[in-house]
This record gives C-alpha cells, structure tokens and sequence, in this order.
C-alpha cells in the first residue's frame, strides 16, 4: 500500500508530506522541481536554515519510503517538530512574530532571485517562541515585474487578525477558529471608523482592496469576467511593499494591552515563601523523575511552573491559558530566557477540535497528543466553578492528555473560590476533595500527594500508565 499524506497536505500540486514510521518527508513533483533546484543552488535554502529562519531539509532517494510514484521526481527528509501549532491558537504576540517572520523570509528570498508562492500563516511554525518557515515548496523563482499575489492572504491570515486587535481590543483567536482561512478584508472593512481610513496604509491594504473585491464578486455575480490587464510591480516596489507592512506590523499592539484577569496571579495566588516553594519541590521532584521529552502545562500563566519544568528535564513545554495578558507575560519570559516553551490560547471547556475539510485538515488538541506528561496546577477549580463542568469529568479529561501528570486541588473554601463565587449561588454540592480523589483513582494510580498550603491547596501526582518512572 502506498504512504497516505498528511490530511493538511493535499491541496499542493507541487508535493505533499508524509509521516512514515515518525519520519517526516515531502515529495517534489515534476512540476516543483525546476523551482526547487534554482532556490537551492541559489544558496537562500541554506543560509535559512542556518539562521534558523527556515525547517531543514535533506534529500532522500523517494523510493527508501515507498515514494517513488508519478509525478514525484525528488523527496527530502525534514526534522520532526516538537508539536504543530495554528494561528487561531497563537497569542498576539506569536501571531505579530509569525507575519513578521514571514515578510522577512520573503525579503531574503527576493535578494537571491526567489519569491514566495503563497502567504498562508500555516506555513509558520514554532520551536519554542521562535518561529520557523515549514514549506519548502512556496519558495520559486521571481519572475521580473511579478506583483505580490500573495498579498491577499497576507492580509486575510496575517494583517486582519493583528488590526482586529489592535484597533479593536477583540483577540483574533475565535474568528480565526471559525474562518481557517483567516479573518476577509471585506469583513474588517465593515468594522472600520472613518478615522481608521484616513491611514494610507489602511486604505492600501484593507478599504481599496475590500472595494475592488465587492466590485469584483458583482460583476461575477452578474455573469461578467472582470478584465483589465495583469498588474506588475517593479522589484523595488514589491521590496518596498514587504517592507512598509513590516514596519507597520512591528508597531501593533494590542488596543489597551493584552486583555488579562489572571496575569498577575504568579504574585497574588496566595501563597507564602514556604508554600511556594514546598509546591516547586513537589512539581520539579516529578519532572525529575519522569524527564518528559513533552510536557503539557495547562492554565501556565506567565510560565513560571513550564520554566520550572525545563530546568528540571523537560524537554519541550507547551504551556495553555486563555489570559491574553498571562500569555504576553508568557512569549516574554520564553524569548527573554530562550526558553523551549511555546504558550498558546486554550479555552479549557472547548478546546481546538478537528475540523477543516473531512474534519482531518487541522487536527484538534487530542489528536496532537497525548503529551508525556502534563501539570495542572491552580486549573480544574476553573472549569468546575467557572464552566459548570462536573469535577469528575475534568479529572478524567486531564488525565486523558498525558500517562502522568500532577493535578492540584483547591478546597471549596480556598480565599480564590471564595472570589469566584462571590456573585453566584453556590450549586456545587459534589464538589470535594473526596470527588476529586475517587474520580483520579478510577482514571489512574495516585503516586504521592501533599498538602502544599494552609488553606488546604494539594497535590497529587498521578500516573495513568500504572508505574511511578
């Protein structure tokens, strides 16, 4: 039987991707291969990856893996990532790095005679907060006086989801989970003031263009083929193009700052110096022992516990929240630190499905695990109290993530519960630390726990795979 490709690989005539026995591989069909091998004997793929700016890419014979089938002509091998990550996961700062990432690509790449084919945000992936250009296959020639076709979704992907923010406060992470394909100009445009419109920059790259687009799809509509002739750009314009969006785009921030309830929690969560540090014992010691080349770290905050776990053997962390202001603390703390840790946005009580086509195409949380191991710390109280979720149900959902982890429970008298019920009837009669412990024994052994705090905050540090190493 032949490999299948990945199902987010299958809309490119030029080659797809492959996991064959945990290796990743990406054909080069006839139709690629001219492109393919005018960028590397250019020297741009190189120097890219290098820098670290582009995934490493080395040939293979394609019939080694089964591959050897019209119209592929060539195959390369690229390192596995740590984990796949998506734009309507990405915090605003990952998403600000990843455009501007991109537009950086793409001026390296037109320095050495290449362009890129597309501007899809996909095309982006993470090693911890740094970004990294994964596809091979939109690198090709420039033709001299090509405009920009890119550009559209450039701005749909990229630069729509930023100025959503940005002008209005609003993170771009559920529009984007409902539109794959990123936020549409038109859209944005409706939402514009007329202040906004007196930018140049917003009329270049979201009034004009969302204009000619309505123009464009009525006489469609009405059975005309718009004409006109093909649009050129000389090649200091398209530099100049690149550049005057990256300039732009390194200057958003989020209107107000990052939204944020819980950002300063690290200093508020109410523990003293000897609580906090029997907690950081309790969490290194089973770092330690497990040494998960993968950790997931759900509600991490501004990543004090993912840092924690790094230093204790870790090798990757992904940390979860769904604090606009934590995760911005998060990015900083991983760049700053060069830290192996890449903080997402995660609604706990509905997190990233499967779905695009044949609901296989971006696959959810779930089908991306299960992590080594995963902390949740200070986190299930907030789906029972916060979601109405029962505590049993996300104690097995958690443990569902990773064989091993450590969970901690917060009393129902806890000073944090006490806020979050303040202004809510109490109607949670089964939730206890007795429900909590009979709910993690059904699901996995209870290796150690520890009351880490005078209002009654404990750990437990559970393994689902029925071993304590």
């Amino acid at each position: 039987m032949r490999p299948t490709p990945l199902a987010a690989s299958f809309r490119d005539p030029s080659g797809h991707v492959y996991d064959i026995d945990g290796r990743i591989l990406r054909t080069i069909t006839e139709r690629a291969a001219p492109d393919y091998a005018f960028v590397r004997q250019s020297g741009l793929f190189d120097r890219l990856v290098s820098r670290g700016w582009c995934i490493a890419a080395t040939e293979v014979e394609p019939a080694a893996f089964g591959l050897d089938m019209a119209p592929v002509v060539r195959a390369v091998e690229h390192p596995r990532l740590p984990f796949v990550s998506y734009p309507y996961e990405w915090p605003f700062a990952l998403l600000k790095a990843a455009a501007l990432h991109h537009l950086d690509v793409h001026l390296e790449a037109l320095d050495a005679g290449v362009t890129l084919s597309d501007a899809s945000a996909y095309n982006i992936q993470f090693i911890g907060p740094r970004p990294v250009f994964i596809d091979l296959l939109s690198f090709r020639r420039y033709r001299e006086g090509e405009f920009w076709l890119g550009h559209r979704q450039f701005c749909e992907q990229f630069l729509n989801p930023l100025l959503l923010q940005a002008l209005f406060g609003v993170p771009h992470n559920a529009w984007f989970r409902g539109a794959l394909e990123g936020i549409p100009t038109p859209d944005l445009a409706r939402l514009l003031r007329w202040h906004h419109k007196l930018s140049w920059r917003m009329l270049a790259h979201v009034a004009l263009p969302a204009r000619f687009q309505a123009w464009a799809d009525a006489r469609q509509s009405a059975g005309e083929t718009p004409g006109g002739r093909s649009r050129r750009m000389p090649l200091p314009g398209y530099r100049g193009m690149l550049r005057q969006l990256r300039r732009w785009i390194a200057g958003l921030e989020p209107a107000g700052g990052a939204r944020s309830i819980w950002e300063d929690y690290e200093r508020t969560q109410g523990y003293d110096d000897e609580e906090r540090a029997r907690k950081t014992r309790f969490v290194a010691d089973f770092v330690s022992a497990i040494r998960p080349a993968m950790l997931w770290d759900l509600g991490c905050n501004a990543g004090a516990y993912a840092e924690l776990a790094l230093q204790s053997g870790a090798g990757h962390v992904v940390g979860f929240d769904s604090d606009q202001g934590a995760l911005a603390r998060a990015y900083r703390r991983a760049l700053e630190k060069d830290l192996r840790f890449l903080p997402l946005v995660l609604d706990g009580a509905n997190p990233s499905p499967d779905q695009g086509w044949n609901a296989q195409e971006r696959p959810g949380l779930h089908s991306r695990g299960p992590a080594d191991a995963v902390l949740a710390l200070a986190f299930a109280h907030h789906l029972a109290f916060g979601r109405n979720l029962p505590l049993a149900q996300v104690v097995a959902w958690i443990v569902r993530l990773a064989p091993r982890g450590v969970i901690e429970f917060v009393e129902k008298s806890d000073p944090t519960v006490r806020r979050m019920l303040r202004l809510r009837e109490d109607v949670f009669d089964d939730y206890g630390e007795r429900t909590f412990a009979e709910a993690l024994s059904g699901v996995a052994r209870i290796v150690r726990s520890e009351t880490v705090s005078a209002t009654g905050r404990r750990l437990y540090w559970y393994d689902r795979a029925g071993d304590s190493g």
